[in-house]
């Protein structure tokens, strides 16, 4: 049993892995079963086995980058001296990260078009979007910024970040936009600070 068990999980990490290169590739839309059991080295059988579809292939890849992103942006924002610089930090690292190649192509141009915006919401509340709330939260215990509703400010903060990402995604120079909008969110976010 456990080797079953073993051998199940092996085949369906093998295909996330390999519709995660495909989809961050080539997109979506381009992307078939067929190429993603291929890439995996299984039987297309063993694909819909573990996937009844490609948009829950793409799902499953989707949460994996999610999770591997928020990751990233972690490590980044711990070196910071408070909460306010790590999620300015963080934001910078999310522009970085979603404007271009594989994770951009996963998280912004197709993720809201195959999960639909709602589904994506949902799924980003999970990683990244959760974790502004949390941020404004503690900046709020610490003193950082006024005492006020956190939901709204979240939300608002969230709605700039992922406007800028895909606003970033959209410019030939993205390493020069992201350094842009990474700027207006610093101030936005520097506006927030109470000063002593």
């Amino acid at each position: 049993m456990a080797k079953q068990a073993e051998r199940r999980a092996a085949t369906s990490e093998a295909i996330l892995t390999a519709a995660r290169r495909l989809f961050g590739k080539d997109g979506f839309a381009t992307t078939t079963m067929d190429a993603i059991a291929e890439a995996a080295g299984v039987a297309k059988g063993a694909v819909y086995h573990h996937f009844k579809t490609k948009e829950a292939v793409f799902e499953a890849v989707f949460e994996q980058v999610s999770r591997d992103l928020v990751a990233e942006i972690d490590r980044t924002a711990r070196a910071e001296k408070d909460v306010l610089a790590a999620m300015v930090a963080g934001a910078q690292h999310y522009f970085a990260a979603t404007a271009k190649g594989p994770t951009g192509q996963i998280i912004l141009r197709d993720g809201p078009a195959v999960l639909g915006w709602e589904r994506w919401r949902e799924i980003d509340a999970r990683h990244f979007g959760g974790k502004l709330p949390r941020a404004i939260t503690a900046a709020m215990d610490a003193g950082l910024i006024a005492r006020q509703p956190v939901e709204p400010l979240a939300r608002l903060l969230l709605g700039a970040v992922t406007e800028a990402a895909v606003a970033c995604a959209g410019r030939a120079d993205i390493a020069r936009a992201g350094a842009e909008y990474g700027r207006a969110f610093k101030s936005l976010v520097e506006a927030l600070r109470l000063r002593a």
